[in-house]
């Protein structure tokens, strides 16, 4: 079982967020927290990916066309810190 930690400007972050994208968070929560990351490998539609630049370190999950979820793996400690959920700008801020 994995422990997902939330930066905490995430949860402000969300609320903006459509809901549509609230909804596929949860459920991109929920297949990190039963098998990890390598359980979002395994489906197509989060399109996880390695980010290079100023994020290098950091994986990026799509939510939907535009939102995306920034986080970075800690495996020594089996935990995921979600970074940002961001409207496809990886520009650190």
């Amino acid at each position: 079982m994995w422990k997902i930690y939330e930066h905490k400007r995430v949860e402000k972050l969300l609320k903006s967020c459509p809901i549509e994208v609230q909804k596929r968070y949860e459920k991109w929560k929920d297949v990190v927290s039963i098998s990890g990351p390598q359980g979002l490998m395994l489906i197509k539609g989060f399109a996880d990916e390695a980010l290079r630049g100023e994020w290098n370190g950091y994986r990026s999950s799509r939510l939907n066309k535009q939102y995306r979820v920034i986080y970075q793996i800690k495996a020594d400690e089996v935990y995921v810190q979600v970074e940002q959920v961001t409207p496809h700008d990886y520009r650190r801020k």
